[in-house]
């Protein structure tokens, strides 16, 4: 049984330290998610955010700490099965171009034998915005940029998981389109109560797209606060200047 403090309470990261030669890109990182609830990692390039987004589907290892998920040791668990268990859109989208739309939206469901897994790519591709009978013979190749990330967002979907982990996902697109991807994200994951770590360099997206939002600075935790408090209070001079550059005035 959970403990009170750790009831709903689906990715744990506790004191987690990763290092890459003489760089330390995650220095004893605590965070926690909770259910159906998304949480933004923030920060320049190198604060570490990719690092300790990938410590909870086990692409990367932490050196010390430990992550949990659902309240069990993530080194306790399989890698393979983790992952696919837990959806993940990368930043660039990850899809393999040798196969049609629907075969990579059907990907994990076909890995963890689930039945009707054609249905399941079909409801996946309506969800993110795409008509099945348009979309699913294409190549990747024959998509737009949006495109290819709606099919992303939508092969994490496909399995239902509980958790979804994304890399910057909208980062490369043109701004109507992110704005589009935006909002139909974020109405899928309120639909669907998924709980939901988002890698972003963009304050504004953060604090569209985020119920909570952790500011990471050369791999330690500067502030971790919902939109409300860290606009009003925030903890440190580099919070600060966040918010300055990013144009985010407080209420």
């Amino acid at each position: 049984m959970q403990q009170p403090e750790t009831a709903g309470v689906v990715l744990r990261a506790e004191r987690v330290s990763k290092r890459y030669g003489q760089v330390l890109a995650l220095d004893a990182v605590s965070i926690d998610v909770r259910r159906a609830e998304c949480v933004a990692l923030i920060g320049e390039s190198g604060s570490g955010k990719t690092t300790l987004l990938r410590c909870f589907n086990r692409l990367v290892d932490p050196d010390h700490g430990r992550v949990l998920v659902d309240g069990v040791d993530a080194a306790r668990l399989d890698p393979i099965a983790l992952r696919r268990r837990i959806g993940y859109v990368p930043q660039d989208g990850g899809l393999l171009p040798h196969w049609r739309v629907h075969r990579n939206v059907g990907l994990v469901p076909w890995l963890r034998g689930v039945p009707k897994r054609d249905d399941l790519a079909e409801r996946a591709l309506a969800l993110v915005g795409l008509e099945p009978g348009v979309f699913a013979d294409r190549w990747p190749r024959e998509l737009s940029g949006g495109q290819r990330q709606r099919v992303a967002v939508a092969r994490a979907l496909a399995a239902s998981p509980d958790v979804i982990l994304l890399d910057e996902p909208f980062g490369a697109l043109d701004a109507i389109t992110r704005a589009d991807l935006q909002v139909a994200f974020d109405g899928i994951r309120r639909e669907l109560r998924i709980s939901a770590v988002l890698v972003t360099h963009d304050l504004n997206e953060a604090f569209l797209l985020a119920d909570r939002i952790v500011v990471l600075r050369q791999g330690r935790v500067e502030q971790d606060a919902d939109p409300i408090e860290l606009r009003q209070a925030p903890a440190t001079a580099y919070v600060g200047q966040l918010l300055l550059r990013a144009r985010v005035l407080p209420k």
